[in-house]
C-alpha cells in the first residue's frame, strides 16, 4: 500500500493515539520521570517504542522462535546483571539535544523498573556494563620491545590489559535524530521508512511514539584505567573513536589502517592510565563507513582492476560509482556515547579524522592533542587510502607527509 494516500487511511490497523501508561519524556532528571523504552512485541499495549529490542539481532531472535527453540513469551532473568561499576548521571544526560541515539537511563532499568518488570512489563537493558581483560599480539611484541611495561594493575606481565567494557544498543529519539541532521521529523520518519521496504509502518502511522530501536549495529565502549575519571576534566583523556572494519581488525587485511590504528588507541590509552590519566577506545558497529561488506569488496574490485591498477586519484570516484555516496558513516551520532560517559574534554584524540574531530566539537567537547598514525605503521598497500584521504582533506594538517608515506612504500618494497 503506497504511503501517499490521505491521510485518513492508516498503513496498519492501529487504534487512535492515546495517553501512554509508559510515556517517554526524553532528557528527563531521572529514569523515573523519563519513563522506560518498552519494545514488547508480545504486549502491544505496553509498548512505547517503535521496533524491538536487539538492534541488527532482532531478527536472530525471531527466527530461533520460529524454530521453536525460544518461547515468545521468554522475559529476560535480570538478577545480578547490573554494571559492575556506575556510569553517570552526568549533566549531559538531561540536556536537551545532547542525547538522542541512546537511552543513557538503559543500564539501570532493572534495578529502577524492578517493580514493573516484576509485574510483567517486558522492560529490557540496552545497555550492560563488566569488566574484561584483553591480550592482542601487537601489545605483547610492544612488551617485548619494551615499548609498553607491565605495571600488574593496568597492563599485566603476561600482556592483559584490564578493561571496563560496556556494550549500547542504539535508542533513537526522533525528533532529536531530525534536529541533529537539520531535517524535519516527518520526511526523517517517511524516509527511514521508505528506505527499508515499508518494515516499520509505525515510523508513518504513529506520531505519538518519538523513540525508535533501529535494526543497526550498537556500540562498544573500552575504559583503561577508572571510569569515574572520564567526566574529569582535570585528568588526562586518551582516546581514540574507531569504526569498525572486520578485515584489518580481525584478520590483518593490509588495505586500509584500520588495525594498526586501533593497536595505536589502545596502546595509547595504556599508556595514560599507567600515568594516572584514563583512556578510551569506543568502537563503532559501522563497516565500510556504514556501506556494509558486501560493498567494501565490490568496491575493493572495481579499485584494483580499474586501467592503471589502484590510484589515489579515483579512489571515493570508484566508491562513489558502486555505493552512490563517498561515505555513509555520518559522525553526527558519534559524540552521544561521550555525553553519555560525561566527557567535556579529550586532551589526546588518536584520530586524524576532520570528520569525527568536528562533530565531537560541535557537540561542546574541547580537542587537545591530535594523535596521527605514524607513517612506518601505515601497511604499503593502505598507501593509497592515506593518500586519496589526505588529497580530500579528511585529515588534520599533522597526519604523515607524502615523504613520509613514499619512505614507508619504499622501505616495504625494498623488504619484499
Amino acid at each position: 500500500m503506497s504511503i501517499n494516500q490521505p491521510r485518513h487511511i492508516r498503513l496498519t490497523s492501529h487504534p487512535e493515539p492515546l495517553a501512554h501508561r509508559w510515556p517517554i519524556q526524553w532528557a528527563a532528571a531521572t529514569p523515573l520521570e523519563r519513563g522506560p523504552v518498552i519494545g514488547s512485541v508480545t504486549r502491544p499495549g505496553d509498548r512505547n517504542v517503535v521496533g524491538t529490542h536487539g538492534g541488527s539481532y532482532s531478527l536472530y531472535r525471531a527466527l530461533a522462535v520460529s524454530a521453536g527453540t525460544l518461547s515468545p513469551l521468554q522475559r529476560p532473568d535480570l538478577a545480578n546483571t547490573h554494571p559492575v561499576t556506575p556510569i553517570g548521571p552526568h549533566p549531559q544526560w538531561s540536556e536537551p539535544g545532547r542525547i538522542v541515539s541512546l537511552d543513557p537511563w538503559g543500564a539501570v532499568v532493572g534495578e529502577v523498573f524492578g517493580d514493573a518488570i516484576g509485574e510483567g512489563i517486558d522492560i529490557r537493558p540496552t545497555i550492560a556494563v563488566t569488566k574484561a581483560r584483553l591480550n592482542m599480539a601487537e601489545l605483547n611484541a610492544l612488551i617485548g620491545t619494551g615499548e609498553l611495561t607491565p605495571d600488574g594493575e593496568v597492563l599485566h606481565p603476561g600482556g592483559d590489559v584490564s578493561v571496563t567494557k560496556a556494550a549500547i544498543d542504539p535508542v533513537w529519539w526522533l525528533p532529536g535524530i531530525a534536529e541533529r541532521f537539520g531535517v524535519a521529523e516527518h520526511g526523517l520518519r517517511r524516509t527511514l521508512f521508505e528506505q527499508t521496504g515499508g518494515m516499520y509502518p509505525e515510523l508513518v502511522t504513529r506520531p505519538d511514539l518519538a523513540v525508535f530501536l533501529p535494526p543497526i549495529g550498537g556500540i562498544t565502549v573500552y575504559i583503561f584505567g577508572n571510569p569515574a575519571h572520564l567526566a574529569d576534566r582535570r585528568v588526562p583523556l586518551t582516546c581514540r573513536v574507531h569504526d569498525e572494519c572486520n578485515g584489518s581488525d580481525v584478520f590483518g587485511s593490509d588495505i586500509c589502517t584500520c588495525r594498526p590504528y586501533l593497536i595505536q588507541g589502545i596502546e595509547e590509552s595504556v599508556r595514560q592510565a599507567q600515568q594516572g590519566g584514563v583512556g578510551l577506545v569506543v568502537y563503532n558497529r559501522k563497516e565500510g563507513r556504514a556501506l556494509g561488506e558486501v560493498t567494501k569488496f565490490l568496491v575493493y574490485n572495481a579499485r584494483k582492476r580499474q586501467e592503471g591498477g589502484d590510484q589515489a586519484a579515483t579512489y571515493f570516484e570508484r566508491t562513489e560509482c558502486v555505493a552512490g555516496v563517498q561515505d555513509a558513516r555520518f559522525q553526527q551520532l558519534m559524540p552521544d556515547v561521550l555525553h553519555w560517559l560525561g566527557i567535556t574534554k579529550i586532551h589526546r584524540l588518536v584520530s586524524m579524522s576532520n570528520m569525527k574531530h568536528d562533530a565531537m566539537v560541535a557537540q561542546g567537547i574541547e580537542i587537545g592533542e591530535r594523535v596521527p598514525i605514524p607513517a612506518d605503521r601505515i601497511p604499503p598497500d593502505a598507501s593509497v587510502e592515506m593518500e586519496a584521504k589526505k588529497a580530500a582533506g579528511y585529515f588534520a594538517a599533522e597526519t604523515p607527509s607524502a615523504e613520509d608515506l613514499k619512505r614507508t612504500i619504499g622501505r616495504a618494497l625494498g623488504e619484499m
